[in-house]
């Protein structure tokens, strides 16, 4: 049989408590005001396959434990590390005094296309995806280091809060692992 499609028990998956020990990814995501729970858990399940340090849940942003959250999350919410914090700025304000860099997924002024954006070594990364309708807020936009905007050709001008993040941390934990090389 060709490409056979590997079974569950096939895929070496650590554990839980394997989980929280192991390395993690210099990457913090903050969801700023998000509103559906199954972007929430989404959000959760892309951080736990890519060993995110943590998530900041901020605002009107829910919190587990809460079924549509783990409807999607699939248990994510117990491996991956989380906070709630109310108010996004102060969250920013925080990380920033702890030296790591702020990046808004946004369309804004001077904003840096994703594919264009460069790591650096030695960098922890926090970033912000905001609210489905209304995204990240102006002032956490002003505070944020850098404006990264995911390039969009079609006619909609916005993507789904659990495809960004998906896009983006694929992209930065590729970037972060070729600095690993």
């Amino acid at each position: 049989m060709k490409n056979r499609k590997l079974k569950n028990s096939e895929l070496d998956r650590i554990g839980v408590e394997d989980y929280k020990v192991a390395k993690k990814t210099p990457l913090i995501i903050v969801l700023d005001n998000i509103r559906s729970l199954n972007n929430i858990g989404s959000v959760f399940r892309t951080a736990d396959a890519f060993l995110i340090e943590k998530i900041y849940l901020c605002g009107i942003t829910a919190k587990p434990p809460h079924k549509d959250i783990q409807k999607t999350a699939l248990g994510a919410t117990d491996s991956v590390a989380w906070e709630y914090a109310k108010e996004t700025s102060e969250v920013i304000e925080r990380l920033k005094n702890e030296g790591v860099l702020i990046a808004a997924v946004e369309q804004a002024e001077q904003a840096v296309f994703l594919q264009n954006f460069t790591i650096k070594p030695d960098t922890k990364y926090a970033v912000i995806f905001g609210n489905e309708v209304k995204g990240v807020q102006q002032q956490v936009v002003s505070k944020s280091d850098v404006v990264l905007e995911i390039p969009q050709y079609g006619t909609k001008h916005s993507l789904n809060i659990s495809v960004s993040a998906g896009v983006v941390i694929w992209d930065l934990f590729s970037k972060l692992k070729k600095l690993q090389l």
